[in-house]
């Protein structure tokens, strides 16, 4: 076994990623506070060939030298939009005719290996605050809840690790349309 080199992983350019067909996922990031959590989604997003990011009220918005530090370059290629409120984020990806969940431990909660949702479903995941989580009100908005099972004492995760176990397993069912 031997790692792959740079040559070898047939990265795209920006060029051809703003071109390619992508994954009909948006993360919706409700006030994260760090710009470091706020670049890895967007690592994270170009990863999985996401549609894009919405960034709702006082989350940090690119360019910022600590975004880019983590996005490592993302932030050129993944579209975004900035949000006033998360509220009104949900609200126009409904009208636009995705499925909206927020991940958060809350009663009917989906767990995450019992989520599933047609590949060709548009699906829009928003990750909560760094301490409060998601918005009361934009938990009223979705059409439901994904939760993360947790087996330890803290029953918390990052929002940039969340964002990527989510992610993950959200593009999973999409990655063979991909290759």
């Amino acid at each position: 076994m031997r790692k792959l080199s740079m040559d070898e992983l047939s990265r795209k350019s920006v060029e051809q990623f703003k071109a390619a067909d992508k994954n009909s996922i948006i993360a919706v990031l409700d006030n994260i506070r760090s710009m470091h959590n706020v670049g890895s989604v967007f690592r994270t997003a170009d990863a999985f060939l996401l549609e894009g990011i919405c960034l709702c009220g006082y989350t940090p918005q690119p360019p910022h030298r600590d975004i880019h530090k983590t996005a490592l370059g993302a932030t050129d290629t993944i579209d975004w939009m900035h949000f006033a409120e998360t509220t009104i984020a949900v609200k126009e990806l409904k009208e636009r005719g995705y499925k909206v969940y927020a991940v958060e431990q809350a009663a009917q909660s989906i767990s995450l290996e019992n989520f599933t949702a047609p590949a060709s479903e548009k699906l829009a995941v928003v990750f909560g605050n760094e301490v409060a989580g998601v918005n009361n009100e934009v938990i009223a908005l979705c059409d439901g809840c994904i939760e993360i099972p947790q087996l330890g004492m803290k029953h918390s995760l990052n929002i940039s690790v969340a964002a990527g176990i989510v992610l993950y397993k959200l593009s999973e069912p999409r990655l063979a349309f991909f290759k």
